[in-house]
C-alpha cells in the first residue's frame, strides 16, 4: 500500500478544483491509498468523494491530528495549498513533499503593475504537475463533486414554477468585489422569462428577496434556505448557470453545466475559469476590462475605487441576449 497525503485547506471552489488530482493519483498509481487534509468547516465538499480512503480535518487541536498523521506512515505529502500553514505541517511530518507553482510573483505583477506574464496554463494542469513525477497524467474527466441521497432535493423542495426547468442564478460570493450589483442582478431576472432559482448564502437572503420581489412566482429565492451541497443539487439540476467567479461556479464545472460567468476584480488569466476536461461544454466569460483590473487576486469587500466599473459596465442585456439564445436553443 502506497499511502499520500494531499493538503488543500479552503476555500470552496479552490478545493473542488484540486479533485482531477484525487481521482487520477487514485485511479493511476497501483496501491494508492488517497487522504485529503482541509478545514474542518469545508468537510461537506469531499466527504462523499469515492476516491478519498481517508479525510482528516484541520480543527483547533493541530498537535494531536500531527501525532495522527505521523502514524500513517505516508510515503509522500502533496501541497496543493502551498502556505505557511502547510509549510508547518509539512516540516512537523518530516516526510518527502511536492507542490505546485503557485505564481505569488507574476500575480503580484499583474495586480499591481497590469504585466501579465502569467502562463496560459489552468490551475487544475498546475495542481497536477505536483503528481507529475508520480507518473500521473490528466485524464480529462474534469471536476467532481458528490452528495448524498440525503442532500439531494426533495420534489417539495421546489416550487411548482421550477418544475418544468429553471435557471440557477448565483447572486453570493464571499468577496463584494466578486458579486454582480443587485440592481443588475434584478433587471436580469426581471426580464428573463424562464424560471429561476437564487443561490447564495444566509448573507445573501435579503438581497435575494429584494431580487425576487420583481416576480415571486418566477423567481424563487433559496438563499439561506439550503446546505451547501443542497445548492450543489439545484445547481445540478438547472438548465444553466449565471454566476460570478465562485464556489458554485465550479460545482458547476464539475456538473458539466453551461455557464454565464461574470467577472469583477479577478480576471480570467489567474487561470481558474470553469474547467471541463476534455468536454466541451458552452460557456462564456463576461468581463469589462478596465485599467485598475485585476485589483487583486482575490477580491475586497468593495471596490478600492469606488466606481465598481468592471462589475457595474456588465450590463444586464450582455447576460440576457446569452440566456435568451440558450433557452431558444434548448441548451442545458
Amino acid at each position: 500500500m502506497r499511502r499520500f497525503l494531499i493538503i488543500r485547506l479552503s476555500s470552496i471552489g479552490d478545493i473542488v478544483l484540486t479533485t482531477p488530482v484525487i481521482r487520477c493519483l487514485k485511479q493511476q498509481v497501483p496501491d494508492a491509498e488517497v487522504h485529503v487534509l482541509t478545514k474542518a468547516s469545508f468537510r461537506s465538499i469531499l466527504q462523499h468523494n469515492p476516491y478519498i480512503d481517508r479525510l482528516h480535518l484541520l480543527d483547533k487541536n493541530y498537535l494531536l491530528l500531527i501525532d495522527q498523521l505521523k502514524q500513517l506512515g505516508f510515503e509522500q505529502v502533496i501541497d496543493l495549498h502551498h502556505n505557511a500553514k502547510t509549510l508547518r505541517i509539512k516540516r512537523d511530518l518530516g516526510v518527502s513533499a511536492s507542490s505546485f507553482h503557485k505564481l505569488n510573483i507574476e500575480k503580484y505583477l499583474l495586480t499591481a503593475f497590469k504585466v501579465n506574464v502569467l502562463p496560459e496554463k489552468h490551475i487544475v494542469d498546475r495542481y497536477l504537475d505536483a503528481v507529475k513525477p508520480l507518473g500521473v497524467v490528466n485524464d480529462g474527466r474534469g471536476l467532481d463533486y458528490f452528495i448524498s441521497e440525503a442532500d439531494q432535493l426533495k420534489q417539495e423542495d421546489m416550487p411548482g414554477a421550477q418544475w418544468g426547468g429553471f435557471v440557477a442564478v448565483v447572486i453570493g460570493a464571499a468577496l463584494g468585489t466578486k458579486r454582480w450589483p443587485t440592481d443588475h442582478f434584478k433587471s436580469f431576472c426581471q426580464q428573463l422569462n424562464h424560471p429561476i432559482v437564487l443561490l447564495g448564502g444566509e448573507e445573501d437572503r435579503e438581497r435575494g428577496a429584494e431580487i425576487a420581489s420583481t416576480d415571486p412566482i418566477k423567481i424563487y429565492n433559496a438563499c439561506g434556505k439550503f446546505s451547501l451541497n443542497e445548492s450543489a443539487d439545484w445547481v445540478r439540476r438547472s438548465k444553466f448557470v449565471v454566476t460570478g467567479d465562485t464556489g458554485l461556479m465550479h460545482i458547476a464545472a464539475a456538473y458539466r453545466k453551461p455557464i454565464i460567468s461574470i467577472w469583477g476584480n479577478t480576471v480570467p488569466a489567474f487561470g481558474m475559469t470553469p474547467y471541463y476536461g476534455s468536454d466541451e461544454v458552452p460557456h462564456e466569460l463576461l468581463e469589462h476590462k478596465v485599467w485598475c483590473r485585476p485589483c487583486s487576486k482575490i477580491g475586497y469587500d468593495r471596490c478600492p475605487i469606488g466606481h465598481f466599473s468592471c462589475m457595474r459596465k456588465i450590463e444586464p442585456e450582455q447576460v440576457l441576449t446569452i440566456a435568451r439564445q440558450w433557452l431558444h436553443s434548448s441548451i442545458g
